[in-house]
């Protein structure tokens, strides 16, 4: 958060909230730092409804869980029912866009200047790897992104941490992660390099921290 100046004073901060362990570590951690740091900074949490439960399912509802989580940190929920997609298709890039879009647009009508989204260390290297892999382009997701001429800044606190580390911490306060109800869940690119990357770090140690230091080192006179 000092190195890329992620918060500052009378900062409105959106948080999106899936369910997931990582955005409820982040609403968890922007939490407790709001009550040390040394600025004064509000924040909003927000979780974009899929629509994908019913009573049939036999299951709880994800949704009160997810709420549950939140006002057990000492927050409250903002509940946005997922906007349809033009062509009634879905796939997780199109919906990842277009819940992005919609995050964006409840950003400016709360008069919120930050987005804050729980991507970690892992996120990042997967992201490196898909864009080579799939798009053909050297990129990754930064821990701080302006927007709009600078009206909106995505931040991401987390994107020094390991997801094994979310998981330790995330456990230690007590939040437990929400069932993703997305029939695609686990069965995505993302996945597949997910799962090629944890055999390349089995088979050579320090590699991880290798990857990670090399998006801060582009040396850019070597590529074409």
């Amino acid at each position: 958060m000092h190195d890329y100046s992620m918060l500052a004073d009378n900062d409105r901060v959106l948080v999106a909230v899936s369910g997931g362990i990582d955005s409820l570590l982040l609403a968890w951690l922007l939490k407790h730092w709001q009550r040390k740091a040394p600025i004064g900074y509000s924040l909003h949490c927000v979780h974009v409804d899929m629509g994908i439960w019913n009573k049939e399912m036999g299951i709880a509802d994800p949704l009160i869980q997810v709420r549950e989580q939140i006002e057990k940190i000492g927050l409250s929920l903002e509940v946005e029912t997922s906007l349809p997609l033009s062509d009634g298709s879905r796939t997780c890039f199109s919906c990842s866009k277009l819940r992005r879009k919609q995050l964006f647009d409840l950003a400016r009508r709360s008069k919120c200047n930050k987005i804050a989204f729980g991507h970690h260390k892992d996120d990042l290297l997967e992201t490196l790897f898909l864009n080579m892999l799939y798009s053909g382009n050297i990129s990754t997701m930064v821990p701080r992104q302006e927007l709009f001429a600078g009206k909106l800044s995505v931040i991401r606190p987390l994107a020094y941490v390991e997801k094994e580390e979310v998981e330790v911490m995330a456990k230690a306060v007590g939040l437990r992660p929400v069932a993703n109800l997305c029939p695609l869940a686990g069965d995505t690119r993302r996945e597949e390099v997910k799962e090629m990357l944890q055999e390349l770090y089995k088979k050579i140690p320090g590699a991880k921290a290798s990857l990670f230091a090399a998006l801060g080192n582009v040396r850019q006179e070597y590529l074409l």
